[in-house]
């Protein structure tokens, strides 16, 4: 019983709170990988980053609100990333996600909003 119990914390337990932003396409420069094609990226601040650890991580992002007075803000779906770049300052949220990216989670027009995030 106890493992069971356990094993359903365990994914709740590395959740995060934060912020999240969007940039344009192309995503063709990163710090990463410089040159690639995927499209549900992120690039990450630098408490994610770790001086380049973060590389190739991926993680789980959901949409929590506005981080400003947006209303609707959220589409109630989550995204699944891969760290591709690092997010200099200043950097507006822990997580810069891909245009595309964001717009499965959230309303483009929000722009800045409150993430939940999981490593996956």
């Amino acid at each position: 019983m106890m493992i069971v119990f356990a094993q359903i914390l365990a994914p709740i337990a590395e959740a995060a709170l934060g912020k999240a932003v969007y940039y344009d396409p192309p995503y063709t420069r990163s710090a990463c990988y410089g040159t690639q094609r995927e499209t549900m990226v992120v690039g990450v601040k630098n408490n994610l980053w770790q001086n380049g650890q973060a590389c190739g991580r991926r993680y789980r992002v959901r949409c929590i609100g506005a981080t400003y007075n947006f209303p609707g803000a959220c589409t109630g779906r989550t995204v699944d990333v891969k760290v591709v770049d690092f997010c200099r300052e200043p950097c507006n949220g822990d997580l810069n996600l891909s245009r595309d990216a964001f717009r499965v989670i959230a309303n483009i027009d929000a722009g800045n909003i409150r993430v939940v995030y999981t490593p996956i």
